[in-house]
């Protein structure tokens, strides 16, 4: 059999990690992602110890997520409480510390001692297994997971409706497996027909996809979004004075998108003596993820199916942070926010809520989403329950500290969690979910358990992260929409902003770097999936069924064979 050099097989394992990165956005070269992950496969397969193994896969997880992760590095040079160098330490570092998980994927599957199809078997089922623990152990980072490759391939990414990404992760292994099996020297012939099969079973995948996205369909009666890119960068978001030039920004392009030629005032929202009228919106100490009011969902065709369609609701979304201050706390900024809307419109809008004590004394900050109706009442918040690392709070902070790391928001207050993912139910709209940044990533964790939105409000702030950054963002927000089948509306200050259908097509988005208005009916949900339905018992389940393939297969007794043959095993 093969043999290859520790030195040369290491080596060539973060090469061929190089490689696969090539397969996520920005450049979306899916075909070098199976070239990759058949490399893999092949090391590892050809690996004289488990030891030889796990370095294999530990090289390989470095070359994948230090190619890919390169964009935060670019994070660092929008802040002053360290050297903006830190930020390659930090890229270096993550990687390290995210390749133990395909590290302990090899690991296992060199324990199976039959090489080809059983050890292949084994290496998926434990790939999607360290793939879960990495979105969940340490608070978890489950960006880039290997299916998120598939996105760009015909229809093969559909298959996350039932096996979600980490579903998607065991597949490109078992694609790239197969080119492995096929060419495997010393293979017998049906062992190459069965890497030829796994190609097969690829392509039977994305017919079926193409088929599913083929079935869209759309309501014409739905509310209008309009999404807000200004391209506001990073570089001078905390320029002296910009806080007021860019909130006239928002407003002036989202005025000029409704098609108002002035400001709105409408009764109610200033007293005739001139004083703030009395904040009815969500008191920032009680109830902070629930609706100012239970009302009951409408469905579309209740609400619009005899409005025209110029006078229909429009949703405005704006990005994460977009609005400085206290909005809770400071009725004449609603009401400036409120001078863009119709009667009928609502403002999605990121912002800050302060916790504050019974003296009134700010305890902590929350990043928050709020929903701000055409009387500048605030119907419905949602506080952001997954804090981003190194953002928001900085992980073993006593550690980090130590090596010169700081958190990269500005400000002395920390920042603390929602409870989880919500529902928001506002009057006369569709249901929505709320995700803040980050938390998209997360696959299973972007719906409120029993109470399924209509749709789901993505807003961010992926100035912060380069060029390559936020479209990585933008292809993890489109398999969270084929897992749940719900559209996403995705609202970021410089990009890509972007409306998602319910399975995972981009139906409009405002490119990177550029200034732009998105307007686009809301598409309607599809029926819940199976992923949406059992969340990750799925994926963890069929992992299991791959490892004890794997281990039946590879452990089954050997016939013997007459002297002179070799052995060749499938």
């Amino acid at each position: 059999m093969l043999r290859l050099s520790p030195l040369l097989a290491f080596i060539l394992a973060i090469l061929a990690g190089a490689l696969t990165a090539r397969g996520f956005a920005p450049t979306d070269w899916w075909l070098m992602a199976v070239l990759g992950s058949a490399a893999l496969v092949a090391l590892i397969d050809v690996s004289g110890s488990r030891a030889q193994a796990a370095a294999i896969g530990w090289g390989w997880g470095f070359g994948m997520f230090a190619t890919s992760l390169g964009w935060i590095a670019t994070a660092f040079t929008f802040q002053s409480n360290m050297p903006a160098a830190m930020g390659w330490v930090a890229v270096i570092g993550l990687s390290a510390f995210l390749a133990l998980y395909p590290m302990l994927a090899a690991l296992v599957a060199r324990w199976v001692p039959v090489a080809g199809l059983p050890r292949l078997l084994m290496l998926a089922g434990a790939f999607m297994l360290t793939e879960w623990l990495r979105g969940v152990l340490l608070s978890g980072f489950a960006w880039n997971p290997l299916g998120a490759a598939w996105l760009e391939a015909p229809g093969v990414a559909q298959m996350a409706q039932f096996v979600g990404a980490q579903g998607l992760s065991a597949l490109m292994l078992m694609v790239g497996g197969g080119l492995w099996l096929l060419l495997r020297p010393g293979a017998s012939l049906p062992g190459r027909a069965i890497g030829a099969g796994l190609w097969l079973f690829a392509g039977l995948c994305g017919v079926f996809g193409l088929g599913r996205l083929d079935q869209e369909f759309y309501f014409p009666d739905n509310p209008t979004l309009v999404i807000v890119q200004p391209n506001i960068g990073q570089d001078e978001k905390y320029d002296p004075g910009a806080n007021e030039r860019h909130l006239e920004t928002y407003l002036t392009m989202s005025r000029e998108s409704l098609g108002m030629a002035e400001p709105v005032v409408s009764q109610g929202r200033v007293a005739e003596d001139g004083a703030a009228e009395p904040f009815t919106g969500v008191d920032p100490l009680a109830g902070a993820n629930e609706p100012q009011q239970a009302v009951a969902d409408r469905t579309f065709s209740d609400t619009l199916a005899d409005v025209p369609l110029a006078a229909r609701p429009n949703i405005l979304i704006w990005s994460e942070s977009a609005v400085f201050g206290l909005p809770e706390e400071d009725p004449a900024l609603r009401a400036r926010l409120a001078s863009v809307l119709g009667p009928r419109d609502l403002l999605v809008f990121g912002g800050v809520a302060a916790r504050r004590d019974a003296r009134g004394e700010i305890l902590t900050l929350a990043n928050s989403l709020f929903v701000l109706d055409y009387q500048g009442r605030l119907r419905a918040r949602y506080d952001k329950s997954h804090l981003t690392p190194l953002g928001e709070y900085l992980p073993a902070q006593p550690l980090m500290e130590k090596i010169g790391l700081a958190r990269l928001a500005p400000g002395s207050y920390d920042f603390t969690p929602g409870p989880g993912p919500r529902t928001l139910n506002v009057p006369g709209l569709p249901s929505m979910g709320a995700m803040i940044c980050y938390e998209i990533i997360f696959g299973s964790r972007v719906t409120e358990y029993g109470k399924r939105p209509a749709w789901i409000a993505n807003i961010s702030n992926d100035a912060w992260f380069g060029a390559s950054g936020p479209p990585q963002h933008l292809a993890q927000a489109r398999l969270r929409a084929i897992e749940e089948a719900l559209p996403i509306a995705r609202a970021t200050p410089t990009g890509v902003s972007a409306v998602i259908g319910p399975r995972g097509r981009l139906l409009a988005q405002q490119p990177f770097g550029t200034s732009g208005v998105l307007r686009y009916t809301l598409p309607p949900p599809l029926p819940a999936t199976v992923y949406a339905r059992y969340g990750d018992a799925l994926p963890l389940g069929l992992a299991a069924v791959l490892a004890l393939a794997g281990l039946w297969r590879g452990r089954r007794p050997t016939p013997v064979r007459p002297a002179g043959k070799s052995r060749s095993v499938i």
